[in-house]
């Protein structure tokens, strides 16, 4: 008989890995503190590692359908003149998906549809884990779930982790953040491109998402922020007509603040028949936009080890000890291209620049070839 497997949270790793768990004939639940899924969020870029992982599931085409393709990321200065360019087409020949670009909410969508809303519990916000026999579930409604293993998808601040592990160590970057949606008419040549613009202490970024829209990302560094709630496109005059035009184009109902935040790289995801996954074990900034696809490899390694008859226990050591090099590397690297980004002494960001420009294309490729490589 399959065990019965619980997830806290019905984000983008929780909701992947319940698809490869009910695929596999587990009897599979998912906690969401959540009252409902609503159409909330910005915009997301599925890389082509977590395409691939989708292709297997068999749901590649409906993202693709609900999102927009993207063939080439570059980084550029105020003037559009590009300091590095990232080519995706041979990664696209090579395993036949594309990197696509799609509003959260429509991804969580196709992934809530795809495993079924019947075994999705809402309002459900854990409080207590109490380890016997199997797994005892306390939720702060008072009601008590219980399961064989349980996984923790529940993000940056996991409950799970907190109650397993303790707290551990949250970085600020110091970089505030602003996201937003917008209906904008992209030009033909930058449609399926994702777009990040650096200046002293500041960056914007952009990339269409569907037909209509554009999904956008404002950073500062925190300290030249004067204002409590900014003019954006004071602090963005010099990006050009574009930027501003996207910042002027969105409804002010709709841009989103927050703080850019990561967690301190933690050794231990597992301890027997519970493990983290995603932002949970490994929180990362979003710099090289690979937070949730680093969610859907986890989720892949479990299932893959899965396929190997090994006992779950075993599997949550496995994974975490086959996903850790790579997932850490991914926060560092991340963390460090924030600063880098970010820098505001004009000799520094001469030489950054110099350095980008010089760097050969062979070594973006290589650098994208370790991230699109699947453990």
């Amino acid at each position: 008989m399959k065990s019965n497997i619980s997830i806290i949270g019905a984000g983008i790793g929780g909701l992947t890995m319940a698809l490869f768990l009910k695929q596999k004939g587990f009897n599979v639940h998912i906690y969401e503190s959540a009252e409902a899924i609503k159409p909330i969020g910005a915009g997301i870029v599925m890389a082509n590692n977590a395409m691939q992982i989708y292709k297997q599931l068999g749901i590649h085409k409906k993202i693709e359908a609900a999102g927009n393709r993207i063939s080439k990321m570059y980084i550029t200065n105020v003037h559009f003149q590009e300091l590095a360019a990232f080519e995706l087409i041979d990664f696209e020949q090579k395993n036949n998906v594309h990197n696509i670009a799609i509003h959260r909410a429509d991804l969580q969508h196709i992934l809530t549809e795809e495993f079924g809303y019947e075994n999705i519990h809402l309002s459900k916000r854990l409080s207590h884990i109490t380890l016997n026999n199997n797994v005892q579930l306390t939720f702060t409604d008072g009601s008590i779930e219980a399961c064989d293993y349980l996984i923790g998808a529940d993000g940056l601040r996991s409950t799970v982790r907190n109650i397993i592990f303790g707290n551990c160590v949250l970085r600020n970057a110091h970089q505030p953040c602003w996201r937003g949606v917008c209906n904008y008419n992209v030009p033909i040549e930058k449609q399926h491109g994702a777009i990040e613009i650096w200046d002293k202490g500041k960056r914007f970024g952009y990339v269409k998402i569907n037909e209509q829209q554009v999904y956008w990302y404002a950073l500062i560094n925190e300290k030249d922020v004067h204002d409590l709630e900014p003019n954006l496109v004071d602090y963005f005059q010099s990006f050009g007509t574009e930027v501003l035009n996207i910042i002027d184009t969105t409804d002010k109902n709709q841009i989103y603040k927050s703080d850019i935040i990561d967690l301190k790289p933690i050794a231990t995801w597992h301890t027997n028949n519970i493990c983290l996954l995603g932002d949970a074990a490994h929180a990362t900034t979003p710099n090289l936009g690979q937070g949730a696809c680093q969610a859907v490899e986890d989720a892949y390694v479990i299932a893959k080890l899965l396929d190997t008859g090994m006992p779950i226990s075993e599997v949550f050591a496995s994974y975490n000890k086959i996903r850790i090099k790579k997932a850490h590397k991914v926060v560092h690297t991340s963390w460090m291209l924030g600063k880098l980004a970010h820098l505001k002494n004009p000799i520094a960001v001469f030489f950054r620049n110099s350095f980008m420009r010089w760097t050969p294309p062979s070594i973006n490729k290589k650098q994208l070839a370790a991230l699109f490589t699947l453990d």
